[in-house]
């Protein structure tokens, strides 16, 4: 019975069988045919195929490979070629990129024909990257602007500006192409960081891990090649958002709002980046921030001359008290001029219509600063302004003039009085002059510099001189 069934069978279909007989013939030889075509590259000779190679890379992706140890090919997980320990040039803008391994995913029918060599993608591995903050832009363009695809791993960054001064992005890895498509990871001040950009490239969101650093900028390009757009970003605890138009020489700053529980301000200006750096300002300020004048370290500050003596800023601060709180400022206008390490402040406020005017300079770049002032004060009635100090006064309507000269020594904390002059029936003797020092360096500097900003601090001084 089993044998005539199965004779039965091989009788109807004994085509379709010997068929399915012969392909696994086929399979065979296709099987052969694929490890053969595959493994052959193996044995091929790419030193004479390395011009070729270079050629292609340097066209079609701006990598001038310089120099290279080997060419190897590897079939999996896909077929490419791998260059070791090679050294290029990008674009030949003297931008070395030193690479121990890149991947080069050709055409598999380009693995057979170098005549006509095409690529589907690069893989650029353990590299390192030396370059200039001048070269910043370039360095964005030449990653982020390949329409072709390519993929960096583990690439380390260093910028210099050619005095000493260094930013370091290290293990970054970027793809533009796949599921991680746009999509930068890396490390900054030993910190991790993701950037996410979408929009061909004009949506920024960028995140420092565990920080609480983070910001979102949108981006617009015009024809003139000029960036328009807007940043919100948290610092810790602070918020930021600005407006702001860049173009290679400046960077133009509209609507700036910085807000934190010890200082909140409002902003509007522009930064010259060419032919020389240099900020101009103007900052409203919604209160004064006496907490953090007290925690300012004027040491670490003036340490910084490298950075003081690049740094050009003309700005200016502008403060109007609430008349709902109680503060000692009516209002505050201070003028900075900050250049080769030289600043000159001019300060105009007022204490119950009383006008305070002083100005003054200082060279930051000097071993040990010195503060020259010239100040003065009008007070078309000295109660009402003793009264703010909390010192009771008889007298109405009594003018007071005052001016004062000398100079500060910023950071020994020593005052030097040249000239005290009321109302030009009073000029302090030498004997005055120098109880006045005492007691200023007494009251004020027994801390900070900044004291001098301690409402109770300036009563004490006004009860020891009237």
């Amino acid at each position: 019975m089993i044998n005539r069934f199965f004779k039965n069978i091989n009788n109807k279909y004994s085509r379709f069988l010997k068929f399915i007989f012969f392909l696994r013939y086929l399979f065979i030889i296709f099987f052969l045919a694929g490890v053969f075509f595959l493994t052959a590259p193996y044995f091929f000779d790419y030193k004479k195929k390395e011009g070729i190679i270079k050629n292609y890379l340097l066209n079609n992706y701006g990598l001038k490979v310089d120099k290279l140890e080997k060419i190897q090919f590897h079939a999996f997980p896909l077929p490419h070629l791998e260059l070791k320990n090679l050294s290029s040039n990008l674009n030949s803008k003297n931008i070395i990129l030193n690479s121990e391994k890149l991947s080069v995913y050709p055409n598999l029918l380009s693995i057979y024909n170098y005549k006509n060599f095409r690529v589907k993608k690069i893989i650029i591995e353990k590299s390192d990257l030396n370059s200039n903050f001048s070269n910043f832009l370039f360095l964005n363009k030449f990653f982020l602007g390949f329409k072709k695809k390519i993929s960096v791993k583990d690439l380390n960054l260093k910028l210099e500006d050619g005095n000493n001064n260094s930013l370091v992005i290290e293990k970054i890895d970027y793809s533009n192409y796949g599921y991680k498509k746009n999509f930068i990871v890396g490390n900054i001040f030993n910190k991790k960081f993701k950037i996410s950009l979408k929009n061909d490239f004009s949506y920024i969101d960028f995140k420092l891990i565990d920080t609480g650093v983070s910001f979102i900028m949108n981006l617009q390009k015009d024809q003139d090649l000029n960036f328009t757009g807007n940043f919100k970003g948290k610092i810790l605890k602070s918020k930021l958002k600005l407006d702001f138009i860049y173009d290679t020489s400046s960077l133009k700053v509209n609507n700036l709002i910085y807000r934190n529980k010890d200082l909140s301000f409002d902003s509007f200006g522009s930064i010259e980046l060419k032919p020389f750096f240099k900020i101009n300002l103007i900052t409203e300020l919604d209160s004064i921030p006496t907490k953090l004048l007290k925690n300012l370290d004027l040491n670490s500050l003036l340490n910084s001359k490298n950075l003081i003596s690049r740094l050009n800023s003309k700005n200016k601060i502008i403060y109007n008290s609430n008349k709902f709180k109680r503060e000692l400022l009516d209002d505050l206008k201070i003028d900075f001029n900050l250049a080769y390490g030289r600043l000159n402040i001019l300060k105009i406020f007022s204490i119950s219509q009383s006008i305070f005017n002083c100005q003054g300079d200082v060279n930051l770049l000097d071993e040990n600063p010195i503060y020259y002032f010239d100040c003065s004060m009008n007070s078309y009635d000295k109660k009402r302004l003793l009264k703010k100090f909390e010192v009771q006064y008889k007298n109405k309507d009594e003018p007071i003039d005052l001016q004062i000269k000398g100079n500060l020594n910023i950071l020994n904390n020593k005052i030097n009085f040249d000239l005290i002059k009321v109302n030009r029936n009073y000029d302090a003797t030498q004997e005055d002059l120098k109880f006045f020092k005492e007691t200023f360096e007494k009251i004020f500097f027994n801390e900070n510099v900044f004291n001098i900003f301690n409402l109770s601090k300036i009563k004490k001084f006004v009860l020891e001189i009237i």
